[in-house]
């Protein structure tokens, strides 16, 4: 079988492959998902107990239901804000001993025993999302048509939280989609209290979507906050299960954006709030007696504040982690503070915090190369900041760590997946297999780091090159925010070796504006999205057919998907001297149509730097005629009908400004999909966007 038909049916090699891998709070325990093979989508809950050093299946959709009925809406918007498309068992929460879990099905509730494997339906009044024991484990809540429940131990079902027009309990778009924030409530200690959003969208604009193959549906409509608008209200509240109710007071209107809240046993709820130009920030303790907060930290920068995941939080002595940027006295670092202290050594790129080891922190960070991320042992009792780095072994580790127990899972180039060591009192004490495909191939991509910029770039050729060959060069690309394309695993080039194999060099690069060199790097697209990141690509590109010579310029192709699709359309229109053809998927053709928080951090607001928006805009671009017939380079685009993030707008339009332009194009509509252009669609593209490219590319060039 070829990659494409392999990679679709495997759901690119993750069926079979362990995720949501999470530590009991006593490091007892190793829970996660896992299905049962290769092309098996469905997710099973599982358990590795430590003393005995093996794992049992707790929980197996098969086994617990005939068939599993359509999610409720609500659960599908999760899931595809997580970026979630697998089935089964989607996610699960623990109570705070780790010994009880609870889980959705199919729109169904679920309590699990880890320790005896009784599994148990828990009756409810409506389609459950996102259910969470209380750290007792005595109650669950849950939320249904937008209202917060709590199941008592003796059953009893109760509204906690509800009203017509409003949602109790969830995360709004914005707080998913842009802050990584999936969570919308969050039980005290004790068990006795919730703190809980309340999101009232009334205000944010109504769109409409519909797929146009199904013209028998009423279309979607979804509130969207594009650049510009209305965003969502979102306020807190503290409720007690007896009736009490405290707002949580802070200036919203200043700072409208919830990033951040949690609640542990060292002190009371803490909450990380920004403005929306995301310029100024504060992390606030809550009073939840009265509502009232207190200010721990402000988090500034000229450009806009970048959190860093897994704070803020206490420590176990009471001070507040905080994540933030060191930029004088010669620094340019992300790194960890305690009230105010360093606690991280600047040379680190501080990525996230994911768990505690006897109360010290567990990071993931990289140190001095990006296209690696290791793990590291941060002390919080040091006089001066110290890292004990973890993992030894090239590649890209993650960590889950509770108690004396750490989990690391690892990629590199060297083999393929995801191998999960588990390491209990400093000994490593088993691992959690794997029942997903292995590749059919091992891509060997060449990484190197060009111009006087040191940006990130790899090079794939086909695994029969013969040096002295020339090749067209595809350029596979991301080059946004939040995402890197060079990093030293093994899955990341599987797709780049496949084109690789039809005939291309394959060329991925990390411009300024991608995550993990420094902030400075993040931060240079600031108001100039276009100008910096094209420059970058260009000029990194051009540096790479220095170091390699077979790498043929004249015949450039550019592909990619999301902010890679707006990129590539950039790259064709504004360069056409450089790129060839390009395939443009799901791309943000006019800023003012995405959303606000993600836009406006990064280009301002519509109404203060139009001459910004417009000086990104693809549709602009296209709308006018190329200088030179031969300027107008072909462009194959793509997009799901049903994409609620980048909505299928935005390639119409583009579509629509392209032929008034004159300009060549073909465009593939996805119907039924949204974003993720899940169910191995992208898979199957494949092949007619190589025929495409080798259509559209001009012959050899002379060496």
């Amino acid at each position: 079988m070829d990659y494409p038909e392999l990679a679709a049916r495997t759901r690119r090699f993750s069926y079979g492959a362990p995720r949501a891998v999470t530590v009991s709070p006593d490091g007892a325990r190793v829970i996660f998902l896992r299905s049962a093979g290769p092309e098996d989508p469905t997710d099973a809950l599982w358990v590795f107990d430590v003393a005995t050093r093996a794992e049992r299946c707790v929980a197996n959709p098969a086994q617990l239901l005939r068939d599993q009925p359509d999610l409720p809406p609500a659960e599908r918007a999760l899931r595809e804000r997580l970026r979630l498309s697998a089935g089964g068992i989607g996610s699960f929460a623990l109570d705070g001993a780790g010994v009880l879990a609870v889980f959705p099905l199919g729109g169904r509730l679920f309590r699990a025993d880890l320790l005896t494997g009784d599994v148990t339906e828990i009756d409810t009044v409506g389609p459950v999302v996102d259910p969470r024991l209380d750290p007792t484990g005595r109650r669950i809540a849950y939320v249904t048509g937008g209202a917060l429940r709590v199941i008592d131990a003796d059953g009893t079902d109760a509204v906690l939280a509800g009203e017509e027009g409003v949602t109790w309990g969830l995360a709004e778009f914005i707080g998913a989609e842009e802050f990584g924030r999936f969570r919308g409530y969050w039980w005290s200690p004790d068990g006795h209290s919730i703190l809980t959003a309340r999101v009232d969208e009334s205000r944010v604009p109504a769109w409409h979507l519909h797929d146009p193959s199904q013209p028998e549906q009423p279309p979607t409509t979804i509130a969207y906050p594009h650049a510009g608008a209305t965003n969502a209200k979102v306020t807190l509240h503290v409720l007690d299960l007896d009736g009490g109710w405290v707002d949580v007071h802070w200036d919203r209107e200043t700072y409208p954006y919830l990033v951040a809240a949690g609640w542990s046993e060292q002190g009371g709820p803490l909450l990380a709030v920004l403005r929306r130009l995301q310029q100024h920030g504060l992390v606030i303790a809550v009073d939840p007696r009265t509502g009232e907060t207190q200010v721990h930290a402000e988090l500034a920068d000229p450009r806009w504040v970048e959190p860093v995941a897994g704070t803020p939080a206490h420590l176990a002595d009471g001070r507040v982690l905080v994540g933030g940027e060191l930029a004088h006295d010669g620094y340019d670092a992300r790194c960890l503070f305690a009230d105010g202290s360093l606690i991280t050594p600047p040379h680190l790129y501080v990525r996230r915090v994911t768990g505690r080891l006897d109360g010290d922190l567990i990071v993931e960070a990289s140190d001095g190369e990006p296209s690696e991320q290791h793990i590291f042992h941060i002390p919080v009792t040091q006089s001066s900041p110290r890292a004990n780095r973890l993992t030894t072994e090239p590649g890209w580790h993650t960590a889950q760590a509770a108690g004396r127990t750490i989990v690391i899972g690892s990629q590199s180039l060297e083999r393929g997946g995801v191998e999960y060591n588990i390491i209990h009192n400093d000994e490593s004490i088993g691992s959690i297999s794997s029942n997903a495909a292995q590749p059919p191939f091992a891509p060997r991509p060449a990484l190197e780091r060009v111009t006087d910029r040191r940006i990130p770039a790899g090079v794939v050729y086909p695994r029969s090159h013969v040096a002295g060959r020339r090749l067209p060069v595809l350029v596979a690309i991301y080059g946004g925010p939040g995402h890197q394309e060079v990093i030293a695993a093994r899955a990341r080039w599987l797709e780049k070796q496949w084109w690789a194999d039809q005939g291309f060099a394959v060329v991925s690069i990390d411009n300024r504006g991608t995550p993990g060199v420094a902030p400075s790097y993040d931060k240079a697209i600031h108001r100039r999205f276009s100008d910096v990141i094209l420059a970058d690509q260009v000029d990194a590109l051009e540096a790479l057919a220095g170091k390699h010579p077979d790498l043929d310029l004249g015949r450039v192709a550019i592909r990619g998907w999301s902010f890679g699709g707006w990129l590539s359309g950039l790259g064709v229109l504004r360069r056409p001297d450089v790129y060839h053809c390009a395939v443009v998927g799901a791309p943000v053709t006019d800023w003012s149509l995405y959303d606000t928080a993600y836009t406006e951090r990064y280009l301002g607001l519509p109404a203060d730097a139009p001459d910004v928006y417009a000086h990104n805009s693809l549709i602009e671009l296209a709308s006018e005629p190329p200088v030179r017939p031969e300027d107008a380079r072909p462009m194959l685009l793509v997009h799901g009908l049903v994409d609620d993030n980048v909505v299928a707008a935005h390639t119409l339009r583009l579509s629509a400004a392209l032929l008034a332009a004159g300009r060549p194009h073909s465009m593939i509509p996805l119907t039924g999909a949204t974003h993720m252009a899940a169910g191995g669609l992208a898979e199957k593209l494949l092949r007619i966007e190589l025929d495409f490219i080798r259509r559209s590319l001009p012959p050899p060039t002379p060496a």
